[in-house]
């Protein structure tokens, strides 16, 4: 079974109230449409940092995404992960903002997940980003996740 990494913004998609904006709308039913047709297919992964992100903002929308997460692997902060988050930092060239997007992919790559599944195309799922962490890993000896959108991985 193919391993997938959920970074934050797919919990948090999956249990939000329908947006206004039709595009974040639509990326909310994409997700519910994966998570109901397709999530039962793969090994699901989440990090200690996706459990802190989503214990942010709103007490009861908080809890809503937590209950989600509670039956998803938790993947724990390790040496590896830090020092592929430090060659990130340095070589992907992301704003400090940024500094969880490049946690997300160290946990990533670090366990070795088959695909990174996110909604975060500003730093993560862009073309620009994972072209050069290709080229990182690469040349560190490391396998590269399918950095991908749910629909992606909609299967009818």
């Amino acid at each position: 079974m193919a391993s997938v990494y959920l970074e934050t913004t797919i919990i948090s998609y999956l249990t939000a109230r329908p947006s206004r904006d039709l595009i974040v709308a639509a990326h909310q039913q994409i997700t519910r449409d994966w998570w109901d047709r397709s999530s039962h297919k793969f090994s699901l992964f989440i990090s200690e940092v996706v459990l802190r992100e989503l214990q942010a903002g709103d007490p009861d929308a908080a809890g809503q995404r937590l209950q989600v997460a509670e039956d998803i692997a938790l993947l724990s902060l390790s040496e590896d992960v830090e020092t592929l988050a430090r060659i990130y930092h340095a070589e992907l060239k992301l704003p400090p903002k940024a500094a969880n997007d490049v946690l997300h992919i160290a946990f990533a790559v670090a366990y070795k997940i088959d695909y990174l599944l996110t909604w975060n195309c500003a730093h993560i799922a862009n073309g620009h980003t994972i072209k050069r962490l290709s080229q990182i890993n690469d040349r560190i000896g490391r396998s590269t996740p399918v950095i991908i959108m749910p629909e992606e991985l909609l299967e009818e």
